[in-house]
């Protein structure tokens, strides 16, 4: 049974271990998650279960958000993500998911949206170099040559300005300092993507093989 819970990202912070060691980590309050549909193979071609995360009023949601809640017998929920498993048979729709699920020690996998720098030249961007500073110089902080005469054509890969950040990352093998069941809480080793109030999805880390 894979462990998977939505949350958000508070923020960082820093705790002491029992030896005394000071150690930064990131505050996500996660779930409870309700499930809104159990997925198979024979019905929809793959097997994943859909969590709801974040209850919202009805008025707040489309009809067909709403609807999809109804049938699941949840209330309205904001936000929804799959999540792979292997047997459906063990989620029922309805169920609820906490952090009681993981525990200190345990790794973890979490997604995110980094956050939007907006549009970027190729020092910030790619971490290029810039060019020569002297006076007449007329390439500062532009871009190099955009490729080689012979193609007529730019290689794919090549360094150019443009949007930087706002896209998913997943940041692997997370170490779980500590679990507050009481407040739904999960203090993550080190920090995770985006910005305060992101939404999250946190999974158990994938052993290697």
């Amino acid at each position: 049974m894979p462990k998977a819970i939505l949350g958000k990202k508070l923020g960082m912070t820093q705790v002491f271990s029992p030896e005394g060691k000071l150690i930064p980590v990131t505050v996500i309050t996660a779930g409870p998650c309700l499930i809104a549909q159990v997925k198979t193979a024979e019905n929809d071609g793959y097997m994943a279960v859909q969590l709801g995360y974040g209850a919202a009023k009805p008025v707040k949601v489309t009809k067909p958000v709403a609807g999809h809640c109804q049938a699941a017998g949840i209330a309205p929920q904001r936000y929804f993500r799959e999540v792979r498993i292997d047997d459906p048979a063990v989620y029922q729709v309805g169920q609820t998911l906490t952090v009681e699920q993981f525990a200190a020690g345990e790794k973890v996998d979490i997604s995110g949206v980094s956050k939007g720098k907006g549009f970027a030249g190729t020092i910030k961007r790619w971490n290029d170099r810039r060019g020569p500073s002297s006076h007449g110089s007329k390439n500062h902080r532009r871009p190099a040559s955009a490729g080689a005469k012979g193609p007529a054509r730019v290689f794919k890969g090549k360094h150019s300005p443009g949007q930087l950040g706002h896209e998913k990352v997943t940041i692997q093998n997370l170490e779980i300092v500590r679990v507050d069941s009481e407040r739904d809480l999960i203090l993550v080793k080190g920090a995770v993507p985006g910005p305060k109030e992101g939404l999250l999805l946190i999974k158990g880390a994938i052993k290697s093989a």
